[in-house]
Protein backbone atom coordinates (compact mmCIF):
# COMPACT_ATOMS: atom_id res chain seq x y z
CA UNK A 1 0.00 0.00 0.00
CA UNK A 2 1.86 2.83 -0.92
CA UNK A 3 -0.09 5.98 0.43
CA UNK A 4 -1.30 6.96 3.47
CA UNK A 5 -3.77 9.56 3.63
CA UNK A 6 -4.57 11.69 6.25
CA UNK A 7 -7.68 13.86 6.77
CA UNK A 8 -6.67 16.79 9.89
CA UNK A 9 -10.42 17.19 10.94
CA UNK A 10 -11.49 20.17 13.33
CA UNK A 11 -13.32 18.87 16.22
CA UNK A 12 -16.24 20.17 18.90
CA UNK A 13 -17.63 17.99 21.74
CA UNK A 14 -20.83 17.97 20.05
CA UNK A 15 -23.10 15.19 19.10
CA UNK A 16 -22.85 16.48 15.34
CA UNK A 17 -19.36 16.71 15.49
CA UNK A 18 -19.35 13.27 17.02
CA UNK A 19 -21.81 11.99 14.25
CA UNK A 20 -19.90 13.55 11.64
CA UNK A 21 -16.82 11.56 12.75
CA UNK A 22 -18.74 8.43 12.89
CA UNK A 23 -20.23 8.64 9.45
CA UNK A 24 -16.29 9.41 7.75
CA UNK A 25 -15.05 6.28 9.50
CA UNK A 26 -17.80 4.55 7.90
CA UNK A 27 -17.55 6.11 4.49
CA UNK A 28 -13.54 5.33 4.62
CA UNK A 29 -14.02 1.95 5.76
CA UNK A 30 -16.19 0.89 3.43
CA UNK A 31 -14.18 2.50 0.50
CA UNK A 32 -10.72 1.61 1.43
CA UNK A 33 -11.31 -1.30 3.71
CA UNK A 34 -10.09 0.18 7.31
CA UNK A 35 -9.59 3.36 8.54
CA UNK A 36 -8.09 4.79 11.75
CA UNK A 37 -9.34 8.37 13.77
CA UNK A 38 -7.22 9.21 16.06
CA UNK A 39 -9.71 10.59 18.92
CA UNK A 40 -8.68 10.23 22.44
CA UNK A 41 -6.43 13.11 22.27
CA UNK A 42 -6.95 15.63 19.89
CA UNK A 43 -4.15 17.69 18.77
CA UNK A 44 -4.13 21.19 19.19
CA UNK A 45 -3.44 23.35 16.02
CA UNK A 46 -2.25 27.09 15.59
CA UNK A 47 -2.12 29.12 12.88
CA UNK A 48 -1.63 33.03 11.92
CA UNK A 49 -4.88 34.18 9.84
CA UNK A 50 -3.89 37.89 8.74
CA UNK A 51 -2.08 38.54 12.35
CA UNK A 52 -4.48 36.87 14.36
CA UNK A 53 -3.87 33.80 15.84
CA UNK A 54 -6.40 31.10 15.48
CA UNK A 55 -6.83 27.72 17.59
CA UNK A 56 -8.73 24.53 16.39
CA UNK A 57 -8.47 20.90 17.83
CA UNK A 58 -8.23 18.28 15.86
CA UNK A 59 -8.79 14.76 15.06
CA UNK A 60 -6.36 12.80 12.41
CA UNK A 61 -8.12 10.11 10.16
CA UNK A 62 -5.91 7.49 8.13
CA UNK A 63 -5.90 5.08 5.74
CA UNK A 64 -3.81 3.53 3.43
CA UNK A 65 -4.18 2.97 -0.13
CA UNK A 66 -2.61 1.05 -3.52
CA UNK A 67 -3.96 4.54 -5.66
CA UNK A 68 -4.08 7.51 -4.93
CA UNK A 69 -7.42 8.96 -6.94
CA UNK A 70 -6.86 12.60 -6.72
CA UNK A 71 -10.28 13.58 -8.28
CA UNK A 72 -11.94 11.67 -5.50
CA UNK A 73 -10.02 12.94 -2.70
CA UNK A 74 -10.68 16.91 -3.97
CA UNK A 75 -14.15 15.98 -4.21
CA UNK A 76 -14.35 14.28 -0.88
CA UNK A 77 -12.29 17.21 1.33
CA UNK A 78 -15.06 19.89 -0.67
CA UNK A 79 -17.93 17.46 0.77
CA UNK A 80 -16.08 17.26 4.06
CA UNK A 81 -15.13 21.33 4.44
CA UNK A 82 -19.42 21.38 3.96
CA UNK A 83 -20.26 18.80 6.38
CA UNK A 84 -17.59 20.40 9.11
CA UNK A 85 -18.63 23.68 7.90
CA UNK A 86 -14.79 24.53 7.26
CA UNK A 87 -13.01 27.23 4.99
CA UNK A 88 -10.90 24.39 4.50
CA UNK A 89 -9.72 20.90 5.38
CA UNK A 90 -6.62 19.49 4.90
CA UNK A 91 -6.05 16.26 3.51
CA UNK A 92 -2.97 15.05 2.69
CA UNK A 93 -0.70 11.86 1.28
CA UNK A 94 2.44 10.78 1.52
CA UNK A 95 4.38 7.54 0.05
CA UNK A 96 4.83 5.02 1.80
CA UNK A 97 6.89 1.52 2.27
CA UNK A 98 5.56 -1.20 4.09
CA UNK A 99 8.17 -2.96 6.08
Amino acid sequence: MPYLVEILLPVTHTRDSRANLDQLRGELTERFGGATLHVESPAEGTWDDDGEVECDRIVIAEVMTDDLDRTWWAAYRKELEARFCQEEIVVRATEIERL
